[in-house]
């Protein structure tokens, strides 16, 4: 694994992938992004490493194009511009990630050996964060809920006012 360091770029298949795109033609890029999402999303079985490297950086450009979100990396990440993602790449980013940190992920699997394996996971974790941010834990309740008891006495619906 040529891999130097935890970020979504940071690796020789993510940087390979950066160069892709950047040879690509720009209507060609937001497909070859989707395409890679999708692979790791819906892997036949176990996602292999290569796969699980790309959808890292993929979803790191999704990131990058987010509210939220930061640029993706400058050295080794495209140098040609994206065009604007489409929205549904955010769910399908998660959906990657969610497989990549997955037991049926070699590139966790690979990770889990490594000494910066929290770091990793705390990159990976970051980029789901802003896709997918989790609900903060509530402090106060925002209405009470009261217990209701039903009597089983037979009421009348309405009232006869000309008795």
């Amino acid at each position: 694994m040529g891999t130097w360091d935890t970020g979504p770029f940071d690796n020789d298949t993510a940087t390979d992938f950066g160069g892709d795109l950047d040879e690509a033609a720009r209507e060609e890029r937001e497909p070859m992004i989707r395409g890679v999402l999708v692979r790791a999303a819906n892997p036949p079985d176990f996602l292999g490493i290569y796969d699980g490297e790309r959808a890292v950086a993929a979803a790191a450009l999704v990131v990058a194009q987010h509210p939220d979100g930061e640029p993706a990396c400058l050295n080794y990440g495209p140098s040609e511009p994206l065009p604007e993602l489409p929205a549904d790449l955010r769910v399908l980013a998660v959906d990657a990630l969610d497989q990549v940190v997955s037991d049926r992920s070699e590139l966790a699997e690979l990770w889990a050996e490594a000494a910066n394996w929290s770091k990793w996971r705390q990159e990976i974790t970051r980029l789901h964060d802003v896709l997918d941010p989790p609900i903060p834990p509530q402090e106060e309740a925002l209405f009470e809920i009261s217990s209701v008891t039903h009597s089983h006495v037979p009421q009348k619906l309405c009232q006869n006012h000309f008795s």
